[in-house]
């Protein structure tokens, strides 16, 4: 596996296909590799193996023959739609969440449905997606079944942390590999009321978060002066106000923590409440 490959986790399922599709498409605007892996965990009860094969009895080597068949045949017919995009196909054996986070230490981004086989419509994203984008090693996108925006915008949320940092440079990246415009978002909870000094002035507030907001954009505006950016800061809910963001979105990108996040710690509140909610595909951005 290279530094710059795309890996997919696969298991044939619908969410699934969405991630390998979103995953071709930005490897033939980028120019990266993209690897499919399915991992094949075995389970010690007679009747289901694994996602996409036929029932059998552990540990049943036909069943596993089939999963090989299921990730060459993925790889061969994407590769067949996108000739000038290298697929390649691994089946690996253990615990899905364990072994993608293992390999996610040598890609250059993760792509994975928010649920693979035994979800249902309409729940949250499925536990390996959260467990995965909570300790992978590098940018994670989690594709929703959803109707994204293929015009909209790219849409990044940021608080100033070290985390919305890398998000922001992920988001305009993407926004000029796409030719879309960059929506900046910064949200900030405005004091209570009890709390709340009696001078005091939202507008000189939101005045000042948005100063600090072209600064982190002024040097991503050089590197990219064609991308179109808005800069959109308000007080309120920043899960909320994103949520309803990715609506009009094509891609929706946040850190992996906000302000106050401990390091080594899982998924922000943002984070995950994007994961589950969006309206589009979420792109969690981590600092390696």
């Amino acid at each position: 596996m290279s530094a710059d490959e795309i890996l997919v986790g696969y298991d044939g399922s619908t969410d699934a296909t969405l991630a390998l599709n979103w995953a071709l498409d930005e490897a033939q605007r980028s120019g990266r590799p993209v690897r499919l892996t399915y991992v094949f965990e075995w389970l010690t009860v007679a009747g289901w193996i694994g996602p996409g094969v036929a029932p059998g009895i552990w540990p049943d080597e036909t069943a596993r023959r089939q999963v090989e068949e299921l990730v060459r045949k993925a790889a061969a017919d994407a590769a067949a739609e996108r000739p000038d995009v290298t697929v390649h196909g691994d089946v690996l054996d253990g615990p899905p969440a364990l072994l993608l986070q293992e390999r996610s230490a040598d890609a250059g981004l993760l792509v994975l449905g928010s649920r693979g086989h035994g979800g249902f419509g309409g729940l949250l994203a499925g536990s390996t997606a959260v467990s995965v984008t909570a300790h992978a090693h590098c940018p994670v996108v989690v594709v929703r079944d959803g109707q994204a925006d293929a015009t909209g915008p790219v849409v990044v949320g940021v608080d100033g942390s070290e985390s919305s940092q890398a998000a922001l440079g992920f988001a305009v990246e993407r926004a000029a590999q796409r030719e879309v415009p960059l929506r900046v978002v910064r949200v900030f909870d405005p004091p209570g009321e009890r709390w709340r000094p009696s001078d005091h002035d939202e507008r000189a507030t939101t005045d000042e978060e948005r100063a600090a907001v072209e600064e982190m954009l002024s040097r991503w505006r050089q590197t990219f002066p064609d991308v179109v950016v808005e800069v959109d800061v308000r007080p309120g809910n920043p899960a909320a106000t994103l949520v309803e963001a990715s609506r009009d979105a094509q891609l929706v990108v946040v850190g992996s923590r906000g302000r106050g996040g401990l390091r080594g710690m899982l998924l922000g509140s943002v984070s995950q409440q994007l994961i589950q909610h969006a309206h589009c595909p979420v792109a969690v951005a981590r600092e390696r």
